[in-house]
């Protein structure tokens, strides 16, 4: 015997006779065609059910207001169920009670259960595309709580096996609304939700319900569904890596399940590190579209990128996936073009705020495992790289992040590591731009001083190369110019000046500021040591006016702020008194140089 029928033998509690009550009044306005009568009734009974859901919920210890919440949840579903009920009125009905409804599902699970069944009711008995749409709204208006979405998905999977024609449209229409809710309860999760694992487990019911339409149907419609669904699964797999981690064996489960979608979507993980597949599918879908549908599969990256580090640290994900991730990486250390498209792709793990930072340190190893040590040996300086030079400064940049507020030393390191080896795969003429561009976008004074540091090894490692060629050639043009003058060059004196003296005027701010000027310091030296002692002056750096600027605008404005500061503190500062050491040590050198 059902709970329902069960229910019949028992005494009725007055508010489910009220809401007994209720139904009958609309059931009657309804077939009486009083169209404004009913749409009273109607609200009436919203309210009511409003009312016992929030007494339910305002008091989970409520044992009381729970089951009254359950009696009238089970009163509603059992009048749905009725042969007796009248069609029109459950239409009528469809138009309000499945949002009303699913509020019932966060009072208990006995509650969601019901409200599930009430919506599968409702899908059952009327018109698919009205119930697309109302599903839709009800998911647009939701409260941020897992239970309460839960039947409102589940309710929308079974819609789409119900649509008869434009399956791809009506589909993409209600795929918007579905990503952007698990959005919001994924990254801004509210206290207590613990049905954050059964909430994607309907997620992946829509999935598999878009897989089975599109198993019905051919030609471009079936092609342009597919597509949608791969996007759709690498969404979820971002929002899931997220919400998911620390759940180990339900996070593992569901992304081998998401894994599976992509040998039918035709994904491969080389397609997805590289991003081909995701620009593939998303010109399929989208057509002219793109900026404003994309907007809400903001996460689709992330998902391609974080698909193939998966597959790299868990069991049998990249067998569920169908894919051979050893092939993937030997391709990608092979290949210098398809490497920059894979750290562009990557760069999406490392800036993504919300991900674990254990993830991030999984992307760090893969970037390193497809990467050389010595790979600046091997990089090919005759390939046009201006077309990924926006990804790869975007990269390091996000990288650079990582590097500055990683929690532990550990990954700190790793990501140094990998952030030396893309910058080492740049070809010799855009590296040293890309790392002038990194510090005068950085607002960091220890970073700043890292990528100085790092830009004076380019330096050192590009004179001992010119060094090494021997006196021949440096005789054949006069040695008047750099053979390849990537680093030696003016502009490296504009570094030193961005830091001495910023943009906004002034000596730089200290001691905020001191690892950066003690690099641009050491920087500044080295570059006029180096040029007096070879007899060159490729960065100018030994022509009058720019040693007169040097003194002038650089460093008796830095020495008399320092000397300031220090009188101030009693000399109480090792970092500013080594700073004043360096300056004056500067000075004995610009006094000791003969201008060119």
């Amino acid at each position: 015997m059902s709970e329902e029928s069960a229910d019949d033998h028992r005494p009725s509690s007055p508010l489910v006779l009220r809401v007994r009550q209720i139904l009958h009044s609309c059931s009657k306005l309804i077939e009486g065609g009083d169209s404004h009568q009913s749409e009273n009734s109607v609200s009436e009974l919203v309210k009511f059910l409003e009312t016992i859901s929030d007494a339910a919920l305002s008091d989970p210890d409520n044992v009381d207001a729970q089951n009254y919440a359950l009696e009238v949840l089970l009163e509603i579903h059992g009048y749905l169920c009725s042969p007796s009920s009248d069609q029109e009125v459950i239409d009528a009905l469809s138009l309000v009670l499945p949002k009303t409804v699913a509020k019932f599902a966060c009072v208990s699970d006995r509650c969601l259960e019901i409200a599930d069944s009430v919506i599968d009711r409702f899908v059952a008995m009327c018109n698919p595309r009205d119930m697309l749409s109302i599903l839709c709204e009800a998911l647009s208006k939701t409260i941020k709580a897992s239970a309460y979405v839960a039947p409102l998905l589940s309710g929308l999977s079974k819609v789409f096996l119900s649509i008869q024609r434009r399956h791809f449209e009506q589909v993409k229409v209600a795929v918007p609304v579905i990503v952007s809710v698990l959005k919001v309860i994924s990254l801004e999760p509210e206290d207590g939700d613990t049905e954050i694992d059964g909430l994607f487990d309907r997620a992946v019911g829509i999935a598999n319900s878009i897989h089975e339409v599109c198993t019905k149907l051919e030609g471009i419609v079936n092609e342009k569904l597919r597509a949608l669904l791969g996007l759709y699964v690498l969404q979820i797999m971002a929002l899931a890596s997220v919400s998911m981690f620390y759940k180990r064996s339900s996070c593992h489960q569901l992304v081998s399940q998401l894994s599976c979608f992509y040998p039918y979507c035709r994904i491969s993980y080389f397609g997805l590190i590289t991003g081909s597949d995701v620009d593939k599918m998303t010109n399929i879908v989208t057509g002219e579209d793109e900026d404003d549908y994309m907007s809400c599969l903001s996460y689709v990256k992330h998902g391609a990128s974080l698909s193939v580090i998966w597959g790299n640290v868990l069991d049998g994900v990249a067998q569920a996936a169908k894919e051979d991730l050893t092939a993937v990486k030997d391709e990608l250390r092979s290949n210098q073009t398809e490497r920059w498209q894979a750290v562009g792709m990557l760069k999406h793990i490392y800036s993504f705020v919300n991900l674990p930072w254990e993830l991030k340190r999984h992307a760090i190893d893969f970037l390193l495992c497809i990467t050389d040590e010595n790979i600046s040996q091997k990089c090919d300086e005759h390939i046009d790289f201006s077309s990924y030079m926006p990804s790869l400064f975007a990269a390091l940049q996000a990288i650079k992040m990582v590097i500055m507020y990683a929690p532990d030393t550990v990954l700190r390191k790793l990501s140094f590591d990998a952030f030396k080896r893309v910058l080492a795969d740049i070809p010799t003429s855009q590296r040293f731009e890309i790392l002038k561009a990194l510090i005068k976008n950085s607002d960091s004074s220890s970073m700043i001083a890292i990528l100085i540091d790092l830009a004076k090894g380019e330096m050192y490692m590009e004179n001992r190369k010119r060094i090494s060629m021997g006196n021949n050639e440096a005789q054949q043009i006069g040695n008047k110019e750099c053979p390849n003058p990537f680093c030696w060059n003016a502009s490296i004196l504009e570094l030193v000046e961005f830091v001495l003296r910023p943009p906004q005027g002034g000596p730089p701010s200290l001691p905020e500021h001191g690892d950066a000027v003690l690099s641009a310091l050491n920087l500044y030296r080295f570059i006029l040591i180096t040029e007096s002692t070879g007899k060159t002056n490729y960065t100018g750096v030994l022509s009058k006016e720019n040693l007169q600027k040097a003194y002038n605008e650089w460093l008796l404005p830095l020495r008399t702020l320092v000397t300031g500061i220090m009188a101030e503190n009693g000399n109480d500062c090792d970092q500013l008194a080594f700073d004043a050491r360096h300056c004056n040590g500067i000075e004995k050198d610009l006094r000791s140089i003969k201008p060119r």
